[in-house]
């Protein structure tokens, strides 16, 4: 079985504990997801089955939607609720307070990963470190939040809904716009409505997939792995051509924009995605012509 199969995560699994549950009730070792969500988080996981395994890259890189609730007054160690609380208070904030501090989080921006997350350094892992009580200084980051919505606030909960780039601390933007605020705040819930191509209407439940598994199987709720891709227009080759990139021989395509296409056989079946330029398409130069994006020029 090859494709990708959109699970809506529920709270207090790892991304990998998902994974190895499929990989067990599913009976199939090759399988990974695409893009890591905390334990607490909820919401859209993309899991990359056979084949397919090598797009995940694809939608680790790509934008991601989420809609996070953040806790006004409430500052812990790992930035949400589930972690040490290091200060709590009775605060008050104004829905025109909150809307003037979020433009200041619009845009390509630095930021500084929290110390409860999983990346390296020194060869450790940063939550290893601060569990044993060990800070060190983290090199900030480039992020690009395109959009952050405000949907919801009471005293005790702000609402919103955040667009960004891969890489970005959802956790860390809620504690930075507390600190802008002045009160301090810690995010109490997080799911994930968008990863790249994929949506929360796409996904079904680890329940649904588990009981189907048992039935019929679970091949209607298998994506292709072209989906991943919809965003790029359908180029479909000549057997001429096709035969050509397979084998690692240049071809030319003429009367076409510049840009990435979804790249088919006259049959449909995908081949590939690649970059076209005035000077055509160069294929890759591998024995598995899947999923492209590389030595185009």
């Amino acid at each position: 079985m090859n494709g990708i199969l959109i699970i809506d995560k529920p709270s207090d699994w790892t991304s990998h504990d998902v994974i190895a549950k499929l990989r067990v009730v599913l009976g199939i070792k090759r399988i990974g997801h695409g893009g890591t969500l905390d334990p607490m988080a909820t919401g859209v996981l993309p899991i990359f089955i056979g084949r397919a395994t090598r797009a995940a890259e694809f939608c680790e890189n790509a934008d991601k939607e989420y809609i996070a609730a953040l806790r006004p007054g409430m500052v812990t160690d790992t930035q949400d609720i589930t972690g040490n609380v290091l200060r709590n208070s009775r605060v008050s904030v104004s829905t025109q307070e909150i809307l003037d501090v979020i433009p200041r989080f619009i845009g390509m921006q630095k930021q500084i990963p929290p110390m409860y997350s999983a990346i390296k350094i020194g060869g450790k892992k940063l939550y290893e470190l601060a569990r044993r009580g060990v800070e060190v200084e983290r090199p900030a980051r480039d992020i690009f939040i395109s959009d952050i919505e405000l949907l919801d606030h009471s005293d005790n909960e702000v609402i919103l809904r955040i667009s960004c780039s891969k890489g970005t601390y959802i956790r860390t933007i809620c504690h930075d716009i507390g600190e802008a605020l002045g009160i301090g705040a810690a995010m109490s819930s997080l799911r994930r409505t968008v990863a790249g191509a994929f949506t929360l209407e796409m996904a079904h439940t680890l329940d649904e997939i588990i009981e189907a598994s048992k039935k019929d199987g679970i091949g209607k709720y298998v994506l292709p792995v072209d989906s991943l891709f919809n965003h790029f227009p359908p180029l479909t080759l000549s057997d001429e051509n096709a035969g050509k990139c397979i084998n690692g021989v240049p071809i030319s395509i003429s009367d076409i924009t510049n840009g990435s296409y979804r790249l088919y056989r006259t049959d449909g079946e995908f081949m590939a995605v690649a970059n076209i330029n005035a000077v055509g398409i160069i294929p890759p130069q591998s024995d598995e012509f899947d999923i492209i994006n590389r030595n185009i020029v």
